[in-house]
């Protein structure tokens, strides 16, 4: 089968990374023109001309760029220099639709079995940096202002309720109990940041947006070699399971649960990239995990999740607003086999690592690491009273 050039493996979610703009080009789902591509991006647009070898000129200094993402990541730094990516095919639009769109109609025609329309590399997970442990004091929104590229993007932010900024909540959320005891284990067994993916189903009817499965990201958040073939693979896990890419987690592993403005920005993009080509809505739910920090009451982690209010208009270069998302949490019945491996595989992951948590220190001074874990995840599952066997720890 010809593929435009450019040879994929069947079954393969990473190979939208291979379809570049000249493979549409050849296909015919694009054509070269002037003023065809567009950015908007915190209240400012960017116009670029698409060129027959599929390079982009932007219109406004004649420059030429070689992919969307290097476009977008230049045009985003002019507005907010702290930007890391541009996440090019999710911010670029061909004729006011989004590029991804096109790669994702290009996948439907050359892999129809492989339905990754809703799949958009929401976390790049090769470029979050680690966090320090150093004590962060939260701020207030209202004191932040507008954007200034000396502020740390490691502030902390409190979190917003929707009617302090008058607004009700534009959905409704039910998380399951195993989501939180896979999350919430995977959290706890490093003392690194980790991060990973949220399964579900958005219902545009009922205005729910059901979290059923959480898919933990094995690797390491600076290794951009097993980025892709980990995002491939829960890719496909999603696609299996006939499930729709819902949202993100990530943990602050000995600080406060509470959103960054590096997480604030994350957030806005992806739930951009989760809006749909015809910008109708479906929420993108961020989730922030604190495991070990003391300032939680009990044992307990903090579960945080949240979402992002795009700021005014009229304030275009201000952060979005972090505002806490209320969430129901639904009891799952038993611990499933998929969950079960899936913390097995975790374990089998972080052993051997130097910042894997040592269980049998102690937390505080009557329980260990391990008994912390243990009533984490009683607490989350409810299920049983040892619902993680033991002895994958030891």
């Amino acid at each position: 089968m010809s593929c435009g050039g450019v040879c994929m493996g069947r079954g393969s979610l990473l190979t939208r990374r291979g379809i570049t703009l000249r493979v549409l080009l050849k296909d015919g789902l694009v054509e070269p023109g002037d003023g065809v591509l567009s950015i908007h991006y915190l209240g400012k647009k960017f116009v670029g001309d698409l060129l027959n070898d599929g390079k982009i000129r932007w219109v406004e200094t004649g420059q030429i760029f070689n992919s969307p993402s290097a476009w977008a990541t230049h045009c985003k730094r002019l507005v907010n220099p702290a930007k890391k990516s541009g996440c090019g095919w999710a911010s670029v639009r061909y004729r006011g639709q989004k590029l991804v769109q096109y790669k994702t109609s290009w996948l439907h025609k050359y892999q129809p079995r492989i339905d990754a329309s809703n799949v958009l590399s929401l976390v790049d997970i090769s470029l979050v940096p680690r966090r320090g442990d150093r004590e962060r004091i939260p701020v207030r929104y209202c004191t932040l202002g507008t954007r200034d590229a000396a502020r740390d993007p490691h502030t902390l932010v409190e979190l917003s309720a929707f009617s302090a900024i008058n607004r009700f909540q534009p959905f409704n959320v039910a998380v399951s109990s195993n989501v939180l005891l896979l999350m919430d284990f995977h959290c706890h067994l490093t003392t690194s940041e980790v991060v990973g993916y949220l399964g579900g189903r958005w219902d545009t009817n009922t205005q729910l947006l059901t979290v059923l499965r959480a898919f933990p990201c094995r690797t390491r958040l600076a290794d951009r070699d097993s980025a892709s073939a980990v995002e491939e693979e829960i890719c496909q896990n999603l696609f299996m399971r006939g499930l729709s890419l819902v949202g993100w987690y990530h943990s602050h592993p000995r600080g406060p649960a509470l959103p960054s403005l590096q997480d604030i920005d994350s957030q806005m993009d992806h739930q951009l990239r989760l809006q749909g080509s015809s910008n109708g809505f479906q929420p993108c739910l961020g989730i922030i995990c604190g495991p070990y920090y003391h300032g939680n009451q009990g044992v307990a982690s903090t579960i945080t999740p949240f979402w992002v209010v795009p700021p005014p208009e009229q304030r275009p270069n201000d952060y979005g607003i972090p505002v806490a998302v209320e969430v129901t949490y639904v009891q799952d019945n038993f611990l499933t086999s998929d969950v079960l491996n899936e913390m097995m595989l975790l374990v089998d992951f972080y052993r051997a690592a130097p910042d894997l948590v040592q269980f049998h220190q102690f937390w505080c001074p009557d329980t260990t690491m391990m008994d912390k874990i243990k009533v984490c995840s009683y607490k989350n599952s409810l299920t049983t009273g040892n619902c993680i066997p033991t002895n994958f720890l030891a």
